[in-house]
């Protein structure tokens, strides 16, 4: 399999262009008023070379938007988000002179941690379920694939394979995990990486991949991930998009204040991801902090291959 690039964090982008962009609506407020700025930040990252951008759902849920503003507009918001991301693509490809696979993309619909990032303690099975089926149905008509993103428990995994079953699209997973650099990789929840991999295997996936974590425990994660699926005789591609956040302890606030930048290079970025890829991944790209110019350096080194 070729590697193919993702987007990056469009929370940081939005607010690096100039977005209205403010705590608890976070990337949501530009869907409310600023739409073209979605636009202008999703073609920022497919200029760079990102050949699969992300609906900008992921703030589309009452954790975000307030339980008042969910109701009367979470739904229209995600499916103006995956209208917004379909747009993007179209109108970029119709910029592209001729016809080659690197001028193709593929939009993602966004299924988010609906309950807040890195908080599995919060997480309620029958809530999340609905949830997420109003996501699933808001975006559908959109997407090329479903990106489940920043996944922290078994528990949430399996509800969302079960929101996913009957999709024709494929499926992709994205697990986020404890920022502690150990010889075994985990789920934020404790539960390890090869328990994760077992059930996707089992239960219905097209992808594994790791994100919205440092970029330091990642490599353990696909040397984990291959190892169980390995003994599973379970072959899956396997992704990485990582954080330029300071290592998250168990009690953050997800939606307290904006989480403290380290202030990654594109070049100390491409070298976590040129390990990423040595290890397996080919679905590579960035998540929060992560922006065009990385995305950018990781093209360039795959135009090298």
């Amino acid at each position: 399999m070729e590697l193919t690039l993702l987007d990056g964090g469009m929370g940081r982008e939005l607010k690096r262009i100039g977005a209205p962009f403010s705590q608890p609506l976070w990337s949501a407020q530009a869907l409310i008023e600023a739409p073209d700025r979605v636009v202008e930040a999703h073609r920022n990252f497919l200029d760079a070379g990102a050949r699969v951008i992300t609906v900008n759902s992921y703030a589309c849920v009452p954790f975000h938007l307030g339980e008042e503003r969910y109701q009367e507009q979470g739904i229209a918001l995600a499916t103006q988000a995956a209208r917004l991301a379909a747009r993007s693509i179209s109108e970029w490809q119709a910029d592209q002179t001729g016809e080659t696979s690197s001028s193709r993309a593929q939009v993602a619909g966004c299924l988010p941690p609906v309950m807040g990032s890195y908080r599995p303690d919060l997480f309620d099975a029958n809530r999340a379920r609905s949830l997420l089926t109003d996501l699933y149905r808001a975006q559908e008509s959109f997407v090329d694939l479903w990106l489940a993103e920043t996944l922290s428990n078994l528990e949430e995994i399996a509800v969302v394979q079960e929101v996913l079953a009957n999709s024709d699209a494929p499926r992709w997973f994205a697990l986020t995990l404890q920022d502690d650099i150990t010889d075994v990789a985990r789920l934020r929840s404790g539960e390890s990486v090869a328990e994760a991999v077992t059930q996707l295997c089992q239960g219905g996936a097209d992808a594994i991949l790791f994100n919205c974590s440092i970029p330091e425990v990642i490599e353990q994660a696909l040397i984990d991930a291959s190892d169980a699926m390995r003994r599973l005789r379970c072959s899956l591609p396997l992704g990485a998009y990582a954080n330029s956040f300071a290592p998250i302890a168990a009690a953050h606030q997800a939606n307290a204040t904006l989480t403290q930048d380290r202030q990654i290079t594109p070049q100390g970025y491409l070298d976590y991801a040129i390990r990423w890829f040595e290890r397996g991944a080919r679905l590579i790209g960035g998540c929060c902090g992560i922006s065009p110019s990385h995305i950018a350096a990781l093209e360039t080194w795959r135009r090298s291959m």
